[in-house]
């Protein structure tokens, strides 16, 4: 477009100047080897146009004879060269569909048109090409070559990264990815892996490092940065709580100002907060995290912060806890049992019936069972609540990857993973649970009417399952697993093995009544 402009503006310029010699009359006289030409002004500005542009096409004519040769090997270069990227863009295309045949023909067709050293590209389609024919070790050593390239070790230390994870070698594939992420911490895949390295054996700070590492090159946002920084920061506050606790208070405090609302990094930091006789503060720390989110650890460090506490004051403190966050089953819970402490009853009946309404789950009926017989000491009460407490959902455990444990860990034990444990039911029990509309509050249990006939329920539980970890003592726990007999089913048509002090039910009466049938699968 702008040559076009230009030659216009020159044609332009031209005319406009023949037009001026035109109005403008005169002649030229040029004396020559003894004769005289004698030119009108527009004959001879002709002339000399004609003469400038005569010169300038033989000396165009001139310079393409004496550059044809290298014109003409230039057009089959570029030919040859554009036949070449034709082949493998081709064998791209095949390598990604997974036609291997088609691949290896076009990477040999590319290599005798393209020098591999010109174009990279020719390598990681050869590895491709052994890659889908099967000939992993080949392949391997392609993608060894290519570190000594530095415009390709990258794609080197990759291809030997996915071999290793094929291969099941997770320290080779490790090494690789460290050698990636040294040299370019935005790749994902090598920082992630590298992370995970960090973690298992225990380098919080270089895990940190690489954290910062990843969120100076926008690899990950910054809310996803300082979750991680948290998790970390809270594992290594874990580590250094026997050795270094000053240098464990700096990085609890640190975590827990970047996720105020990660438990595990709130109670680790008030845990040490309140040792160095700082409760207030700890307090605060802890006041802030119940009101995100409650947990237990929360309310069991809170109520006992100051151990002279007289239960009453550690009762105090969970209505506290309560007054934060109203309306919420942990903070029933939390109530209930420092009330149960403090042998409050009817408070600590009312707390734990409450938590029942809210979400109901088994560590309530369990504490429920807790207060039944400190309270009364009925064992028929306790026994009912007991056969609850198993139907019931499971309380909420931290879970990672299938693994469910009390305490919080920074990784998964499976996967490795950096921040895989959350806090939520166990998925376990599968199939219908046994819903009652008289739950709460729990009749009593009497010897002397025959109790009408119940409808046999079916209960399914999963045959994996873990064994709930036990939240109201080892006692309720026996009891419970009296319910069950020792072959690990509920009895198939037998009935139910009363305790020593359970009446049970008259002979007579027992033909009328019809069997309670569970059974378990």
């Amino acid at each position: 477009m702008i040559r076009l402009l230009v030659f216009l503006a020159v044609v332009f310029a031209l005319g406009l100047g023949f037009a001026w010699l035109a109005d403008r009359p005169g002649e030229m006289l040029v004396t020559f080897n003894g004769y005289q030409y004698q030119v009108t002004l527009m004959v001879a500005a002709v002339a000399i146009v004609a003469v400038v542009a005569a010169v300038m096409i033989v000396w165009w004519l001139v310079k393409s004879l004496w550059n044809s040769p290298y014109t003409i090997s230039r057009y089959f270069r570029v030919r040859r060269r554009d036949r070449g990227y034709q082949a493998l863009s081709t064998g791209m295309i095949a390598a990604g569909a997974g036609d291997g045949a088609l691949a290896r023909k076009k990477t040999k067709e590319a290599a005798k048109l393209i020098s591999s050293d010109q174009e990279p590209l020719v390598n990681l389609l050869d590895a491709q090409a052994s890659l889908l024919e099967g000939d992993h070790e080949g392949a391997r050593e392609k993608f060894e070559r290519m570190l000594d390239d530095p415009e390709m070790r990258l794609l080197g230390l990759r291809g030997l990264y996915l071999e290793a994870e094929r291969l099941g070698d997770r320290n080779a594939a490790r090494h690789y990815a460290g050698r990636a992420a040294a040299v370019a911490p935005q790749l994902a895949w090598a920082a992630e892996s590298t992370l995970e390295e960090l973690t298992e054996r225990g380098d919080w700070d270089g895990a940190l490092k690489l954290v910062e590492a990843q969120k100076s090159t926008r690899q990950i946002e910054r809310d996803a940065a300082n979750r991680r920084r948290a998790v970390l920061l809270t594992a290594k506050a874990q580590a250094l709580v026997d050795s270094d606790p000053n240098a464990a208070r700096t990085a609890a405090l640190e975590a827990n100002k970047l996720a105020p609302d990660f438990a595990p990094a709130a109670v680790i930091a008030a845990d040490l907060v309140i040792r160095q006789n700082d409760v207030r503060k700890g307090s605060k720390i802890l006041e802030a995290a119940w009101k995100a989110e409650p947990h237990p650890d929360i309310a069991e460090l809170y109520t006992h912060a100051r151990p002279g506490d007289a239960v009453l004051d550690r009762l105090n403190r969970a209505k506290k806890l309560q007054e934060l966050k109203k309306n919420h089953a942990e903070s029933a819970m939390a109530v209930a049992r420092a009330a149960l402490d403090a042998q409050d009853y009817a408070t600590a009946r009312r707390e734990a019936e409450s938590a029942i309404r809210m979400d109901r789950r088994e560590g309530a009926y369990l504490l429920l069972a807790d207060i039944e017989e400190a309270e009364t000491g009925d064992q028929g009460k306790v026994r009912q609540l007991l056969s609850k407490a198993v139907r019931a959902p499971r309380d909420p455990a931290w879970v990672a990857d299938g693994v469910i444990s009390e305490r919080w860990a920074p990784v998964s034990p499976v996967t490795g993973k950096l921040d895989a444990f959350t806090w939520r039911a166990p998925m376990e029990r599968l199939g219908q649970l046994i819903d009652s509309e008289t739950d709460i509050p729990v009749p009593a249990i009497t010897a002397a009417p025959a109790a009408p006939a119940e409808k046999a329920v079916d209960i399914v539980a999963d045959a994996a399952v873990e064994k709930p970890v036990p939240t109201n003592g080892g006692e309720k726990d026996k009891a419970v697993a009296e319910t069950v007999d020792e072959t690990g089913t509920i009895g198939q048509g037998s009935e139910l093995p009363h305790l020593p002090d359970d009446p049970g039910v008259a002979p007579d009466e027992a033909a009328e009544k019809s069997p309670r049938r569970f059974r378990l699968f």
